[in-house]
């Protein structure tokens, strides 16, 4: 019985990955994954196949996709001196706008998430920014075109404005509903989700040197969303992983350290134990590494990862890993700063569309109660302007943002202040004009 069960379960699906495949435009890998794993930045790193110059060629929009980088470093450090000019130097966007000013697709959220917004509106138009919100709310009833909360208008919104930021989202657990993130990622094809993660100034946590930047791949992994039951009290998830995404996201991470005169990237894995999926995965970064002589390559498992990173995070400077890795180390990068409320994130997918996200939770304890912290949804606004070349106003309200939390005066309740969100937010409005 359990032979015939999971006869048809692999079968079925078997035919749910060759149709993922298909969708993403991957094949079938070329060559298998390789399963030695390289420790030292001097390891022997192979020049790229002619199966991934392919690839590489067959990517045609990862140019602009690269080009769209953003930095997060505080307003009040030295940038480093093979770094741009400017910590904000960005292209410009080209996105829906009239005359000077760009149209942004805004989803307020859920629990704290119309409250947070609110203040982020509140501060931007204080500061000028040349932004029009569209706001799209999630529904309460499933769409069947996307399977979940988040109807197609809401997707067409952000391929049309190409450009979005989002508060925070729930999906009830347990219910049967396609989480709203994950539709969001996959639906706009949102590859690279880039979280900055950087000590701030005058709020003192257990570390002072935090500077890490996580590159998460964001459309594969054990997130496929491949799942079945085999037999009854038996279930199967399977973790798919691409080279052409492997690659992509890898490319991405390289870029991105040599735009912003970052040293060193970390490719995070556990390849010692899954040698097909995570050897696949860190072949397609040492082909990509080779291209890259002037940054130092690494290779880190995971559980290592944890542990260096919670003793002195300062070894670190850019990690790239798959899906549920990064979901995991971004959070804990975060709390070694303070926590996701201090925390912006950004995920990029094609041609540069983009969505900023608070990745915090919904709080729905504390929601209506003003008394939510709005910084991780307004630096992902300050990303968010960085992205589309407003660099001068992503400038002006990032350092604001800095002044107030350094002063200590109007710190929210979870920053271990007692001010409200009403009063936070007014206290980086003033700040704007010092």
């Amino acid at each position: 019985m359990i032979s015939s069960g999971r006869s048809s379960a692999v079968g079925a699906a078997r035919n749910a990955v060759a149709s993922l495949l298909r969708s993403s435009g991957s094949g079938s890998g070329g060559q298998g994954g390789v399963l030695r794993v390289c420790t030292s930045a001097t390891c022997q790193q192979p020049q790229p196949s002619q199966h991934q110059q392919q690839a590489w060629g067959a990517e045609e929009s990862i140019s602009a996709d690269l080009g769209t980088s953003f930095s997060l470093r505080n307003a009040t450090a030295s940038p480093p001196a093979s770094a741009p000019s400017s910590i904000f130097h960005h292209r410009r966007l080209m996105s829906t706008s009239s005359g000077d000013r760009f149209t942004a697709t805004l989803f307020p959220g859920d629990g704290i998430g119309p409250e947070i917004s609110a203040a982020v509106k509140k501060i931007f138009a204080a500061a000028d920014v040349p932004i029009d919100w569209e706001e799209h709310r999630v529904g309460e009833v499933v769409d069947p075109r996307t399977s979940s909360l988040v109807t197609r208008e809401s997707m067409d919104s952000v391929l049309r404005n190409r450009i979005g930021l989002k508060g925070p989202m729930a999906t009830p657990i347990g219910k049967g509903h396609r989480s709203l993130n994950l539709t969001l990622r996959k639906e706009l094809s949102l590859y690279a989700n880039v979280r900055p993660c950087l000590s701030i100034p005058g709020y003192k946590t257990r570390y002072d040197n935090v500077d890490v930047v996580t590159i998460r791949e964001n459309t594969e992994g054990e997130y496929s969303g491949l799942e079945h039951q085999v037999i009854k009290g038996v279930v199967e998830s399977l973790k798919i992983i691409t080279r052409s995404a492997s690659s992509r996201i890898a490319e991405y991470a390289f870029k991105y350290a040599k735009d912003h005169g970052r040293k060193k990237v970390s490719a995070i894995h556990k390849a010692n134990i899954m040698k097909k999926t995570d050897g696949l995965f860190l072949e397609c970064c040492r082909e990509v590494a080779a291209n890259y002589p002037d940054i130092i390559y690494e290779e880190v498992i995971i559980d290592n990862c944890c542990m260096l990173l919670v003793t002195d995070p300062a070894v670190f400077d850019v990690l790239v890993m798959p899906n549920l890795y990064g979901d995991i180390i971004s959070d804990l990068c975060a709390g070694l700063i303070g926590g996701l409320g201090l925390t912006p994130s950004g995920n990029i997918g094609h041609d540069g569309v983009a969505l900023m996200e608070a990745v915090h939770g919904t709080a729905p304890d504390i929601a209506g109660k003003n008394v939510a912290n709005p910084t991780a949804l307004l630096l992902s606004g300050v990303m968010m302007l960085q992205h589309i070349g407003l660099t001068r106003h992503a400038e002006i309200i990032h350092r604001a943002v800095l002044h107030v939390i350094k002063e200590g005066r109007w710190r929210t309740m979870d920053l271990g202040g007692t001010a409200t969100t009403t009063e936070f937010t007014s206290a980086v409005c003033d700040a704007l004009k010092a």
